[in-house]
């Protein structure tokens, strides 16, 4: 036991626990298209790798929409010339194309490759194409756009309207790149985009203008340093452990899960089934006496236990555990004595644990983060905020939190010492030492009571079976997401539950994670929201 407990300290940086495509600002993929250029790639070449890429990949989505031709709208950036190319390439391979030209150009690889497409003679668009290529504005957008930009945009959308099938380069035109704030009306809603070299921000905060996410291989060439690293399916699976042939149910990881006040048992219930579906060896739930009979009920291969009322029984529950989930349905009246009870009696300080924070055992703390990170201190921890419960803690405007979402889990994470999963879409998983990771799975169908439980469950389980908190909580948030993705299919989002969502989690562990086709990095699928 002590030898475990002394591995806890470690903390891989996530750069190097997940290699792979990165997310980006938009003032980061510039500087990845500079690297390329400083290494000697001509920066219209990257043009023209990208623009061969994106109609190679248009035209394997969408075989059965080429017949009706493709419109191609070219801005006057360098977003217009990734689309000057698409139309040559499209136009080559014997596709019908048209070309809008959208203002004057404005750049030199832009101005080149427009003058290129004019060779082709393209006619305007005739609103009858099946197949609109967005190329009006790029990642340096910035303000509502006016004018030809603003009446092209307008036209997109009508096209959309009338069952043509969008498609964007880099990002929709009228997306911010950083934020994923739109313009209403001004913004185009893509059924995919096609991004280039690395997924930017804004793309994976409004994944419903985005549509399906295909970050295309443009030849970057070298470590992507810059940006920060998206979880994917492939290295999921090959940092889940293994379970020892001669293993037992003690090996597995026996999982402490405290909360179910009286009239809140659901929310321990859901934990509990999570953390057995997930792997656990054991679970015990610690809850108040009066919602015992119905988790006993409810999870009959769980193990049962009052909240402690002493230091020594604290000291008991907690010794027993590989790890400790403290939170779902904990309620707020005596909470926060109760989470300084577990984590900081003698009998449990002396060891380092594992822990995971959520719901009310944060709310507790509600705008006391000096006192939080006192109680974690020595432990290894992850908590796992919404939004609300994220502003709630450090009593920051909710707003702020949202504008800041990036980068506020990983300044949190630094203040606490421990790792912070910050919920939402996407969830952004930050550790201690500065790293930062991302996961983009899920659906809306997590968007229900509960939901956050079943996540911690899962996270409590993998938290007994590795050494590092935050790399525990990307998994926990990306088969959290996946399982709902699978549990719901072609379905509605509206017709899963939670217990769906669990019964799915069993199916991950056998999933074979798609090797990515040549020239895609990687591909997030559209996400149903009706």
């Amino acid at each position: 036991m002590g030898e475990r407990r002394a591995r806890l300290s470690a903390d891989a940086r996530f750069p190097v626990a997940w290699p792979g495509v990165r997310v980006t600002t938009a003032a980061e993929a510039r500087a990845l298209d500079a690297e390329a250029v400083a290494r000697g790639v001509p920066s219209r070449a990257l043009m023209r790798v990208a623009g061969h890429a994106a109609a190679s990949e248009i035209t394997r989505r969408n075989a059965f929409n080429l017949a009706r031709g493709v419109a191609v709208y070219a801005g006057p950036g360098n977003n217009g010339g990734d689309a000057c190319v698409v139309a040559q390439a499209l136009a080559a391979a014997g596709v019908a194309v048209s070309v809008r030209a959208v203002g004057d150009a404005r750049t030199d690889d832009g101005a080149a490759e427009r003058a290129e497409a004019s060779r082709f003679g393209f006619p305007d668009p005739h609103g009858g194409e099946g197949i609109i290529v967005d190329g009006v504005l790029g990642i340096g957008a910035r303000g509502a756009p006016t004018g030809e930009v603003a009446a092209a945009i307008a036209e997109i959308r009508a096209r959309r309207a009338g069952g043509a099938t969008i498609v964007a380069l880099d990002v929709p035109s009228g997306l911010d790149a950083d934020t994923g704030e739109g313009y209403g009306e001004l913004s185009v809603e893509a059924h995919c985009t096609l991004a280039f070299g690395s997924c930017k921000r804004g793309l994976l905060v409004a994944r419903a203008r985005a549509g399906a996410v295909v970050v295309l291989d443009i030849g970057l060439g070298g470590p992507l340093a810059l940006g920060v690293p998206l979880a994917e399916g492939r290295r999921v699976h090959a940092m889940l452990p293994a379970f020892a042939a001669a293993g037992h149910k003690g090996t597995r990881g026996k999982v402490l899960i405290v909360g179910g006040a009286p009239g809140m048992s659901g929310a321990v219930i859901l934990a509990a089934r999570a953390s057995l579906a997930a792997g656990a060896g054991m679970v015990k739930v610690v809850a108040h006496a009066e919602s015992l009979t119905a988790i006993q009920a409810a999870v009959p291969s769980a193990l049962t236990a009052p909240w402690p009322r002493t230091d020594a029984e604290a000291g008991e529950l907690m010794a027993w555990a590989d790890a400790c989930v403290i939170g779902p349905g904990l309620g707020v009246d005596g909470a926060r004595a109760l989470v300084t009870r577990l984590l900081t009696t003698r009998l449990v300080s002396a060891t380092p644990t594992r822990v995971v924070l959520d719901a009310d055992a944060l709310n507790a703390f509600a705008f006391d983060v000096r006192e939080l990170a006192r109680v974690l201190s020595g432990h290894s921890a992850l908590i796992t905020p919404h939004p609300a419960e994220f502003a709630r803690l450090t009593g920051t405007p909710l707003a702020d939190v949202l504008a800041t979402r990036f980068e506020a889990g990983r300044d949190l994470a630094r203040v606490l010492g421990c790792a912070v999963l910050f919920k939402g879409v996407p969830t952004i998983v930050s550790s201690a030492s500065g790293g930062v990771a991302i996961s983009a799975t899920g659906t809306p169908a997590l968007s229900t009571g509960g939901s956050g439980d079943v996540l911690s469950g899962i996270a409590g389980t993998l938290l007994t079976q590795l050494d590092d908190a935050a790399n525990a909580g990307v998994l926990a948030a990306w088969l959290h997401g996946r399982a709902a993705e699978v549990a719901q299919g072609p379905r509605s989002p509206r017709a899963i539950t939670l217990d769906d969502v669990v019964v799915a989690l069993p199916s991950l562990w056998d999933e074979a994670p798609e090797t990515p086709r040549s020239g895609v990095l990687t591909e997030l699928p559209a996400v149903r929201e009706r």
